[in-house]
């Protein structure tokens, strides 16, 4: 191929490959006016996926059914309150309605906060291990390992609804979004899939097969679970740079935005709650 032919075959190409989320539609499909977005698939999926592989190794499977519930009412109740709250107080209705208030449109329920999430599922979670007299925090140790999985598919979801997409950037990989104006942006999603998902995945996996074996003196329960909250919310504070910040939302000394205001927080109170732990677990070194 020639040197003028093979630069075109390549710019035809990078062309194609910058402008993937145009042609994506964000709906899988719909039944009249009700309409499932990949969105909603791939946060399905990512649950279906720990789920799946989890609950045989706990006591009891209907803490995964509490996770549920707790997730999606955490991160909903987290969205609203942390993201968008002068919005729901003017139209409460919004935060459960899929169906606009003025125009009676659908218009689908948005808007779920991770870190809402996490904290509803882990409330729901573990007052339900309390009332069955279950250990909590060896189960989440379980259960921590794959979440990261799930949430690799969650992203993926993001990503196929053309949402939650990266700041403008002028390197090649960045793509062209639906909303994102036509400048190329950093496909983010796909970024926070790969760290926040398959790289702690497999960070958190050799951990605990290191936990099984020649580490295991050094294991306490709640070990995995913190080290899961350190490692995302580590990853999510400097992912945070690539990512968008949200309209509604001010940016912190024209740097920070809430995600990585939030994220930080978490990595110090996963760091204080791992020091707690491990001086009162009768496992720990000391």
């Amino acid at each position: 191929m020639k040197s003028g032919q093979q630069k075109c075959f390549q710019s035809i190409m990078l062309s194609l490959y910058q402008s993937i989320p145009l042609h994506i539609d964000p709906i899988a499909f719909s039944i009249g006016f009700f309409a499932i977005r990949w969105y909603s698939l791939g946060y399905l999926a990512g649950f279906v996926v720990v789920a799946g592989f989890a609950y045989r190794k706990i006591e009891e499977d209907g803490i995964f059914l509490a996770a549920f519930w707790g997730m999606l009412l955490g991160g909903r109740l987290g969205y609203v309150f942390l993201y968008d709250f002068g919005f729901f107080w003017n139209s409460p209705l919004a935060i459960v309605s899929p169906f606009d208030a003025e125009s009676g449109a659908y218009r689908g329920i948005y808007g779920m906060s991770y870190y809402g999430a996490l904290i509803g599922a882990t409330v729901f979670s573990y007052a339900f291990a309390k009332m069955k007299g279950l250990d909590f925090w060896r189960s989440a140790d379980i259960v921590i390992l794959l979440v990261p999985l799930g949430y690799f598919f969650g992203r993926l979801g993001n990503f196929f609804n053309g949402e939650l997409y990266g700041r403008v950037t002028n390197k090649f990989w960045g793509m062209y979004f639906p909303q994102g104006g036509f400048v190329l942006r950093h496909p983010s999603q796909l970024y926070e899939a790969f760290f926040e998902g398959l790289v702690l995945f497999g960070i958190l996996w050799f951990l605990g097969n290191l936990l099984k074996g020649g580490w295991k003196r050094y294991y306490f329960p709640g070990i995995l679970f913190w080290c899961y909250v350190f490692g995302y919310s580590f990853f999510r504070f400097w992912l945070e740079f690539f990512r968008q910040p949200d309209s509604q939302i001010a940016v912190v000394l024209e740097i920070f935005t809430l995600g990585q205001i939030l994220a930080f927080i978490f990595m110090i109170l996963s760091a204080v709650a791992y020091w707690h732990f491990q001086n009162n677990s009768k496992n720990a070194i000391i």
